[in-house]
């Protein structure tokens, strides 16, 4: 599992399995995707609304025209007046949102029922029966008109009304376009309608049904409307339409490329007459650019005002030229609906907003060919991101992010502005946050598996702090190395063979874990590098792979711990030795240590490989471990170990020529710490020793004898093996003086 989850090649087919689910789900209609896609579209809106067109008046049922005139509903009469006047003043085309769908109450004939039976108001009921119906003048001014436009919506039919609305301008189309609305737009089947008397007088009939959104809001509305047999138009349509002063001119409905203005990115179809070119897809719905009407302002005129004749003048330059929407705002009239903009706006504003879109030719376009140019955005941009994550790190990563995301807002936001289109950048950013987030999560496995590695290869070689010092920086576990200096350490057991002859394998693997153990546990608190255990040898390095500052001291701390710790092994050894009624079998260890340029890293082929170290400075540490037993001393150190740790307790011991070396090494013995090297003692041992060591280089004998035997007496370490060899040396030079004399010795074996 480690393995796969540091491979690359992984990484890249999962993340790229997850870029393709990304844009596969790209043309889903999850309802928390469609939230929050709304949410963008609507602040869009509410950043840049729609630009006012001073080419349309809401007239206004408001309170104070119900305190002007009287409580709603008024007689039809009343409406008529409003409808002539209107005309009178210039309105280009009359809309009314709402529907008159039953007779008027205060009709004359209906006030005659009410008084039928009483014979004494006969005379006063004939007369109300030859008075003209208050539906009937409504229609005759509406027909005047010739600017009215009707409405209907959703409800059931009356007895006397026919349950389909009545088709003042039939919406015409080819037979492929055809069957593709009668499928596609919003159907309905039974409706509620103006009386036919109205009807059948009014100029447009145009349907106001609306569905919002799951969230309740607003945000389209049909421009087509089907029963499954007929194509109808909308109120706004027919608002604009009839305000053209041509009442009967046709709608067609056409493929958007056969006027020849179809953008590269733009809807399936148009809805056309005269000049106009409305853009839909097959489920004839409009996107609503909203704006903000005033109404206080001059986006209304109080509806009683237009029938008071002391406003004509404001009334009559408020309409002229403009397409008048009736609608309502008075307290229990109002018809409020949830937009992008308002929470409770009037729905007369949502006509009278379509109505300027058409007259300004200003849409929101969602064409389907959007939704593919955001699945290529997720693609490209997550392909950026699977690229780039291999390479960089996490911070240049999230600045690639951010940017993709900048551009998916900035984009969306100017193609807004400048062309009305409504592209999504939520759901693109949504996909690069997710790429980024597990991109990054599998670098952080990746990395968390290289430290692993690194765990894994050096975990039973250095400390634990040294350890995390190396995870932080796992590319250096890799075939190769580098020259650096370095001192390299090699203890030994010695007699080991004959040692071993006297256990049981048990006894023995359990003798040499006793022994390795502390070794190499000092070896790493000195922030040492274990190199190799050799039987009962050891190899381990300072330096290496991480900077150790002062690496030579460290490593001899090490050895005079290492020695330190052979006292408690030994005397367990000795105790475990006369319970059994044996003869105890010390532990005995040489210890060789040098400094030097060496060649480090991972050596070995690909399919193997391990961290070690080569070169003239390791092959001498290991030849001052094999002269340790003929000096009889328990660490050998070489000369360029020795001046970086002058401090410590070390004297001189040779120049020495070892074996498979042209030149000749100064050796020295590591006896002790730095607090040992201040004490009165040693500093007088000294003395006596380097006394000793220069007259025999100087090849005076005599003095070197008797600088020996002073030194040998003022001894606090055990020297005897080391001084008896000079002894030795310097009889049979008495003896034997030489002809040519540079005081190297020649040793002869490792």
């Amino acid at each position: 599992m480690n393995r796969l989850l540091t491979n690359c090649l992984f990484h890249f087919l999962f993340l790229f399995v997850l870029l393709l689910a990304a844009v596969f789900y790209s043309g889903s209609d999850a309802r928390w995707r469609k939230e929050m896609q709304n949410l963008v579209f609507d602040e869009l809106n509410r950043q840049n609304p729609r630009e006012k067109s001073d080419q349309l008046v809401i007239v206004n049922i408001d309170d104070d025209s119900l305190s002007s005139i009287g409580q709603w509903p008024w007689p039809r009469t009343v409406i008529a007046d409003l409808v002539t006047n209107l005309d009178a003043y210039g309105a280009k085309s009359i809309v009314f949102d709402g529907v008159l769908a039953e007779p008027d109450r205060t009709s004359p004939r209906f006030i005659a029922e009410l008084f039928e039976e009483q014979d004494s108001l006969t005379p006063f009921i004939k007369t109300l029966e030859t008075m003209p119906d208050h539906d009937d003048v409504l229609a005759e001014a509406v027909g005047k008109t010739d600017k009215f436009v009707s409405a209907f919506t959703w409800g059931f039919y009356t007895e006397g009304q026919s349950k389909k609305p009545l088709i003042k301008q039939r919406i015409l189309a080819k037979r492929p376009e055809m069957e593709v609305f009668k499928a596609g737009a919003t159907p309905f089947k039974e409706t509620a309608n103006f009386l036919p008397v109205l009807e059948e007088a009014a100029a447009g009939n145009g349907s106001f049904m609306a569905i919002p959104d799951f969230d309740g809001v607003l945000r389209r509305t049909g421009v087509v409307f089907t029963d499954g047999s007929n194509l109808y138009p909308s109120l706004s349509l027919e608002a604009v339409r009839v305000a053209g002063g041509k009442p009967w001119r046709p709608v067609f409905i056409t493929p958007a490329d056969r006027g020849g203005e179809v953008d590269v990115i733009d809807t399936a179809y148009r809805v056309r007459f005269d000049d106009y070119a409305i853009p839909v897809e097959s489920d004839g719905l409009l996107h609503v650019y909203y704006r903000v009407f005033d109404e206080r302002g001059d986006d209304y005129l109080s509806a009683f005002k237009v029938i008071d004749p002391a406003f004509e003048n404001e009334a009559r330059q408020s309409v002229k030229d403009k397409i008048v929407l009736i609608g309502a705002s008075a307290e229990g009239l109002k018809d409020l609906r949830s937009t992008a903009l308002e929470p409770f706006q009037p729905g007369v504003e949502i006509h009278a907003n379509v109505v300027e879109q058409i007259l300004q030719g200003e849409y929101l376009l969602r064409p389907d060919l959007i939704q593919g140019a955001e699945a290529v955005f997720i693609f490209a941009g997550g392909l950026v991101m699977i690229a780039l994550a291999p390479f960089v790190n996490v911070l240049i990563l999230a600045l690639v992010c951010t940017t993709l995301i900048g551009v998916a807002v900035a984009g969306s936001t100017v193609a807004y502005i400048d062309h009305g289109l409504l592209i999504d950048p939520f759901y693109p950013s949504l996909a690069v946050i997710i790429m980024y987030i597990v991109s990054v999560l599998l670098t952080y496995l990746k990395v968390e598996g290289e430290k692993r590695q690194v765990r894994d290869a050096f975990g039973h070689y250095i400390s634990p702090e040294f350890m995390q010092e190396l995870t932080d920086n796992p590319e250096k576990l890799k075939l190769g190395g580098e020259i650096r200096e370095l001192t390299v350490l090699f203890s030994d057991i010695r007699s080991f063979t004959t040692i071993s002859e006297g256990l049981t394998p048990e006894e023995l693997i359990l003798l040499m874990n006793n022994f390795l153990t502390p070794m190499s546990d000092l070896v790493m608190q000195n922030r040492g590098t274990i190199d190799k255990y050799m039987g009962d040898a050891m190899m381990a390095f300072w330096n290496a792979p991480l900077d150790v500052p002062d690496h030579a001291r460290h490593a001899c701390r090490a050895a005079l711990g290492m020695q330190a710790a052979l006292e408690p092994i030994n005397a367990s050894i000795k105790e475990r030795a006369e319970k059994e009624g044996k003869t105890p079998v010390l532990l005995n260890a040489g210890i060789g240590l040098n400094t030097g340029h060496c060649a480090v890293g991972n050596m070995g082929s690909k399919q193997r490989f391990a961290y070690s170290t080569l070169g003239d400075a390791v092959n001498l540490a290991s030849r001052l471990e094999g002269q340790t037993k003929n000096y009889g001393l328990e660490i050998l150190i070489g000369e360029t170990t020795y001046n970086q740790v002058a401090d410590m307790a070390a004297l001189e011991i040779d120049l020495i020529k070892v074996k498979g070396k042209e030149n000749a090494e100064r050796i020295f013995a590591l006896l002790a710490d730095e607090k040992v090297a201040e004490s009165d003692a040693f500093i007088a041992l000294k003395e006596k020793h380097d006394v000793m060591i220069s007259s025999y280089r100087a090849g005076k004998f005599k003095e070197a004898s008797k600088a020996l035997k002073e030194a040998r007496a003022a001894s606090i370490f055990d020297l005897d093996k080391a001084y008896d060899v000079y002894e030795n040396r310097i009889s049979e030079l008495l003896k034997n003086p030489p002809t040519e004399w540079d005081g190297v010795f020649v040793a002869t074996s490792k």
